[in-house]
């Protein structure tokens, strides 16, 4: 992981309109150059007063103050004013007394209570100051991050942008969604849950057309799409068959390589190349190695490019509710697909074949299991990824 981490530069900043930079880290600081609120307002429809004046009595009302009012009349001693919520408090007043609280008879409030200095007033610059830090670079704008913005005059951001990922999946026994499969063929799934993930990580994804196994073709696909994405990701072609020329194709056009086969299952045939500065994965075809191969390592990267500071799943300890037996080399790191319940309880999330792309479906986690163990008992804790939490941004 350090290795793609160390390639995945956050993208060069750029301002965006505020109502399209929701998801997206700020890529500076961004200050208020105004208060918020800009002037000192009323919190409640009622009536603005003097302390002093209040008290269990009556008071003449003496007009009244609007929402907008640009001059606003100032209150005089033993009157006063009607005011709207969020209307300049005129000058003299230091309290607001809610509409609720209060009993007018005709020109005049019957006043029950004497209200607290100060109390429904919100004081200019009492939310955000002018000239405070608002949203820190790196921090990923929300909805409240947003408003906040728009309320101290902020219509465009300066943001990571997303990166927009290239999707080339390869195979000649390959359909799509809608057909029928022939003799030998298989719908293209593939395309549908990586381009799902790359939009649930925060990145733009660019399905290309589907590319037959075939050197020229292979190689077309891939000069074209590094033309047009920040990153490619391929899908198949990737081992060591007959038909498999994604790592050769890459490499004789000057790529470089970061690595290739990595010792962990599923997805033993992961690579990494760079070429033009791009990122180019290349990720076996197997639908259950696609999908946690891009979780495990294409996701955080997408994240680093995006300026996020926080780039993995959340992690936890779990508990095996059954045992668990190694099928394959003991030198691989596997992951499980896992239901995690209450208490750190963990379940498998059925058969663990690359091939079962339902599993990816019911399980909520991913169990690591290390280097070493040929097998594990019930009640054994193992590390939890999380895939249905999000991280903190």
């Amino acid at each position: 992981m350090k290795l793609v981490l160390e390639r995945a530069v956050p993208l060069a900043p750029r301002r965006v309109p505020l109502m399209e930079a929701l998801g997206l880290a700020a890529a500076e600081d961004i200050l208020a150059r105004e208060p918020v609120p800009p002037f000192t307002n009323s919190a409640m429809d009622g009536f603005a007063l003097r302390a002093a004046d209040a008290g269990p009595g009556r008071l003449p009302v003496a007009g009244t103050v609007p929402a907008g009012m640009a001059e606003v009349p100032a209150l005089g001693p033993g009157e006063a004013l009607r005011i709207m919520t969020g209307a300049p408090v005129p000058a003299g007043a230091d309290v607001i007394l809610p509409l609720e609280h209060v009993r007018v008879e005709g020109d005049w409030v019957i006043l029950p209570e004497a209200p607290r200095r100060g109390a429904n007033i919100r004081l200019q610059g009492e939310d955000i100051p002018a000239g405070g830090r608002v949203v820190p670079a790196g921090a990923v704008l929300r909805p409240a991050e947003v408003g906040v913005l728009a309320a101290i005059g902020c219509p465009e951001v300066p943001v990571r942008p997303r990166p927009r990922v290239a999707v080339i999946t390869t195979g000649n026994e390959l359909v799509d969604a809608g057909d029928r499969p022939g003799p030998g063929q298989i719908r293209d799934a593939n395309i549908h849950s990586l381009c799902a993930q790359v939009l649930a990580a925060g990145g733009v994804p660019l399905p290309r057309p589907r590319v037959e196994d075939r050197r020229e073709t292979v190689a077309r696909a891939l000069l074209g799409a590094l033309g047009e994405a920040d990153v490619v990701l391929t899908n198949g072609g990737i081992s060591v068959g007959d038909f498999d020329y994604i790592k050769a194709v890459l490499e004789d056009n000057g790529a470089e390589r970061v690595f290739w086969k990595v010792a962990q299952k599923p997805g033993s045939p992961l690579g990494l190349w760079v070429l033009g500065g791009k990122l180019i994965f290349g990720i076996p075809g197997n639908p259950v190695a696609a999908m946690l191969m891009f979780e495990e390592y294409v996701r955080p990267a997408v994240r680093r490019m995006m300026g996020y500071r926080n780039l993995h799943r959340p992690a936890r300890a779990g508990v095996l509710e059954e045992g668990w037996t190694r099928s394959g080399d003991a030198r691989r790191t596997e992951f499980l697909r896992v239901v995690a319940g209450p208490g750190g309880r963990v379940a498998l999330a059925g058969p663990q074949g690359s091939g079962i792309l339902s599993g990816m479906m019911r399980a909520n986690a991913l169990a690591v299991i290390p280097e070493g163990p040929m097998a594990l008992e019930a009640g054994a804790e193992v590390l939890l990824h999380l895939l249905d939490e999000a991280e903190d941004h």
